[in-house]
C-alpha cells in the first residue's frame, strides 16, 4: 500500500536479512493448506470504512454465495484505529467508524460462520498515515488482535525507518505464535527483499510479492509479469501473493476480469476480492464463484502454475493438479481477436491417444487427439482442464476463430476470416458458417457458407473484405456463428470481436493533450490530459515539473503505460519534453516512441530530479503511433512520467 505515502524501503543488503535468524527452539508455523479466500476493504473504499460497512460486506459474502463457494474472511484493511495509542500503549478503534469495537465486530463476523481480518504496518505509521505502526509494539499488538478475536493479519512495509525487514517481519510473527491463537500471518513487504525466500523462516503463510494492484489491464499484467520464476517458493504452508483482486472494480473489462481471475487462480494465489460485495453485477458473480477455478486455486497438484510459452501478445500457461489432470490458460495479452493452441505434452499431460477436455468458463466438456485450441478475444484468456481418455465420449474439441483487425479506419475497408478447427477423433458435419458485421459496413461476397464436412485433425478458413458504406459510432462489430452436427448430436460455436473506429488527425500543430486516443494502459490511475499523473485513482494531477521547470500542458502517465494514436500516414512529426515529475520523490522510467511497432526514439533510464529530454522524431507514413513509459528497474512505485509540451504535426 505504497501510493498513498512516502514510505521509508528498507535497503536491506543479503547480509543483514541472514542475521536475524528465525528462533531455533520454535517449531515452524502451522500449514495453511490452501490458499486464503475472502475479501478485503482497500481496492474499493480505501479509508471510506465504517463496522456498518464490514458487518453488510459479511452479510453480502452469506447471501451472495461467497461462503458456500470457500471465501472466509472478511479483511479490515487501514483507516481502523485512531491517530494515537491509548494512555496503556495499545491500538484504539476508531471512535466514529468503529463505535462498537473490533472485538464486537469478529463477533459479528463468527457469527457468520466467517473470519475477520485486520492490517497494521511494520513502521511507525501504516500508508495512509492515519494510525500507528506496529513497530516495536508487536507483542502488545499482536495480543490485542487475539484478545479481539482477529484471525488474520496483513503486516505492510510503510514508514519502516530503514531497518532490515526480516527483523521487522519475524518479530511480529513471533509476536503472533506467542499469543497461542492461530492468526493468518500475511506479509505485505511489496517483494523488496525477495520475502518468498524468507517469509517462512519469519512466520508467514503468505508473501507479497509484488507492490499494489490497481484496477488497470496495464497493473495487473505487470503484476502477473512478475511471478514467473518463484513457482519454487509455494506450497502449502506458505503461498506467493501477486495481490488482490480488482474483479468488479470497474477499471477493465469482464473479458479482462475472467483473465485475471483465471491466472491468479492458475498461481494458487490468495484470492482476496475487493469490491463492494453488496451490488456485485451477475458478470462479476460469475467470475468470483467460478467453481471450476476456485478448485484450480485450491488444488496443490506439486507446483504452481507457471508461463510455459510466450509468443508476445500470446502466452500458455499451465499448472498440474492433484488428480493427474492438466489446466491450461491460453492468454491474449494483444487487443485483437487471435487463435490460440497448446498441445497435451507441451503442458505436461501424460501420453494418450486422446483426452477429455473441459471449458472451466462454460464447463463444456469435448475430446481432443492432443491439440488444445481457442479463439480468444482481445485481452481475453480459455481455460481447459485436461484428462487422458482412451475412448472418445464426447464430441470433437472444435473451434471457431475470428480473424478481425485492432481497429478499423473508416475510409478503409478491412478483412475478416472465420476459422473451423476440428482438433478431436470424430469428424464434424453438416456445418453452416455465417458473418455478421456490424451497420455501415458490408461483406463482399455472401456471409452464409456450409461446410460439408471437416475431418478429424483438419481445418476450414474463409475471408471476406468488409467495407464501409455508411460507418457510425465509434466501434465496429464482427460476428461468427458456427452450427453443425457430431455423433453426440447438433452443436453451435459463437465468436465476436469489437474493433475501434478511427481517423486520422486534423491537419496542422496540435497539442498531444488534445488528441484521441486509439488506446490508453496506464500503471496507476487514468492518463491526464494537460497534467501531472497525481496521486488518486480518479485523477488529481498537478502543473507538471521536470527538473524544477514547469511545463504548461502535455500527458502525464504512470509507468507502465503505452498511449496508441492512429496517424493514418498523414502526419510529419512528434515532439515532446520527457521527464520524471517532480510531484512525488523517488521514481525513474524509461520513454520509448513506436511508430508501427518500430522503435523511433527513446531514452535511457531518467530519474526525479533530473532535466527534461527533448525527443523529436519524423512519422512520415506512420499509421499508428505508440508513446510507451516503461519502470527504470527499481519497481514502479512513484514512477510518475510527463510527456510534456508535447505536439503532433499533421
Amino acid at each position: 500500500m505504497r501510493r498513498l505515502a512516502g514510505a521509508l524501503v528498507a535497503a536491506c543488503t543479503l547480509t543483514a536479512l541472514c542475521a536475524v535468524p528465525a528462533a531455533a527452539d520454535e517449531s515452524p508455523p502451522p500449514p495453511v493448506a490452501t490458499p486464503p479466500m475472502g475479501w478485503n476493504s482497500w481496492n474499493k473504499f480505501g479509508c471510506d470504512i465504517t463496522e456498518e460497512l464490514i458487518r453488510e460486506t459479511a452479510d453480502a459474502m452469506v447471501s451472495s454465495g461467497m461462503k458456500a463457494a470457500g471465501y472466509q474472511y472478511v479483511n479490515i484493511d487501514d483507516c481502523w484505529a485512531e491517530k494515537n495509542r491509548t494512555p496503556d500503549g495499545k491500538y484504539e478503534p476508531h471512535r466514529t467508524r468503529f463505535p462498537s469495537g473490533i472485538k464486537a465486530l469478529a463477533d459479528y463476523v463468527h457469527g457468520k460462520g466467517l473470519k475477520l481480518g485486520i492490517y497494521t504496518s511494520a513502521g511507525t505509521e501504516t500508508c495512509a498515515r492515519t494510525m500507528p505502526g506496529s513497530l516495536d509494539h508487536e507483542e502488545v499488538d499482536a495480543q490485542t488482535f487475539a484478545d479481539w478475536g482477529v484471525d488474520y493479519l496483513k503486516y505492510d512495509n510503510c514508514h519502516n525507518q530503514g531497518r532490515p525487514a526480516l527483523e521487522r517481519y519475524t518479530k511480529m510473527g513471533e509476536a503472533l505464535k506467542k499469543t497461542g491463537r492461530p492468526i493468518v500471518y500475511a506479509l505485505c513487504e511489496w517483494g523488496e527483499n525477495k520475502p518468498w525466500e524468507w517469509g517462512k523462516a519469519a512466520g508467514a503463510q503468505l508473501w507479497r510479492t509484488t507492490g499494489d494492484i490497481s484496477d488497470t489491464w496495464s497493473s495487473m499484467t505487470n503484476l502477473l509479469d512478475q511471478q514467473v520464476g518463484l513457482e519454487g517458493y509455494a506450497g502449502p504452508g506458505g503461498w506467493n501473493d501477486p495481490d488482490m483482486l480488482e474483479v468488479g472494480n470497474g477499471g477493465m473489462t469482464d473479458a479482462e476480469y475472467r483473465s485475471h481471475f483465471a491466472l491468479w487462480s492458475l498461481l494458487n494465489a490468495p484470492l482476496l476480492a475487493g469490491n463492494d460485495l453488496r451490488s456485485m453485477s451477475e458478470a462479476t458473480k460469475k467470475i468470483l464463484l467460478n467453481k471450476d477455478l476456485l478448485a484450480v486455486d485450491q488444488d496443490w497438484g506439486g507446483e504452481q502454475g507457471r508461463k510455459i510459452r510466450d509468443d508476445g501478445d500470446t502466452e500458455v500457461w499451465a499448472k498440474p493438479m492433484s488428480d493427474g489432470s492438466e489446466v491450461v490458460v491460453l492468454f491474449n495479452r494483444g487487443r485483437a481477436p487471435a487463435t490460440l493452441s497448446a498441445t497435451t505434452g507441451e503442458i505436461g499431460a501424460p501420453a494418450a491417444s486422446g483426452y477429455r477436455v473441459r471449458d472451466l468458463w462454460t464447463g463444456a466438456e469435448t475430446e481432443s487427439a492432443g491439440t488444445l485450441r481457442a479463439g480468444v478475444p482481445g485481452h481475453g484468456s480459455a481455460v481447459f482442464r485436461v484428462w487422458p481418455s482412451n475412448q472418445p465420449k464426447a464430441a470433437p474439441h472444435t473451434t471457431l476463430s475470428l480473424g478481425s483487425p485492432e481497429y478499423a479506419a473508416v475510409d478503409k475497408p478491412f478483412t475478416a476470416t472465420l476459422r473451423v478447427f476440428n482438433d478431436g477423433r470424430t469428424p464434424v458435419r453438416s456445418g453452416m458458417v455465417k458473418l455478421t458485421v456490424g451497420a455501415g459496413w458490408k461483406p463482399d461476397g455472401g456471409t452464409e457458407v456450409r461446410i460439408p464436412a471437416v475431418a478429424p485433425g483438419k481445418s476450414w478458413e474463409r475471408t471476406w473484405t468488409v467495407r464501409p458504406s455508411s460507418p457510425g459510432g465509434d466501434r465496429v462489430e464482427v460476428a461468427g456463428r458456427f452450427d453443425y452436427r457430431t455423433s453426440w448430436g447438433a452443436r453451435s460455436l459463437s465468436t465476436n470481436g469489437s474493433a475501434p473506429l478511427v481517423k486520422p488527425p486534423v491537419a496542422g500543430t496540435s497539442a498531444l493533450s488534445k488528441a484521441a486516443f486509439m488506446t490508453a494502459d496506464n500503471g496507476y490511475g487514468p492518463v491526464e490530459r494537460g497534467t501531472s499523473n497525481g496521486e488518486s485513482s480518479t485523477g488529481d494531477g498537478h502543473r507538471m515539473s521536470i527538473g524544477g521547470v514547469p511545463y504548461d500542458d502535455g500527458l502525464g502517465v504512470h509507468a507502465p503505460s503505452k498511449v496508441r494514436l492512429y496517424l493514418g500516414g498523414g502526419c510529419a512529426s512528434f515532439t515532446s519534453f520527457v521527464g520524471v515529475d517532480d510531484e512525488k520523490a523517488g521514481g525513474s522510467v524509461a520513454f520509448e516512441i513506436v511508430g508501427d511497432g518500430k522503435r523511433l526514439a527513446n531514452t535511457g533510464v531518467l530519474k526525479r530530479g533530473q532535466a527534461a529530454e527533448k525527443l523529436s522524431v519524423p512519422l512520415s507514413g506512420v499509421q499508428v503511433l505508440d508513446l510507451v513509459v516503461t519502470d527504470g528497474g527499481d519497481g514502479v512505485d512513484s514512477d510518475h512520467a510527463d510527456w510534456a509540451g508535447a505536439s503532433l504535426t499533421c
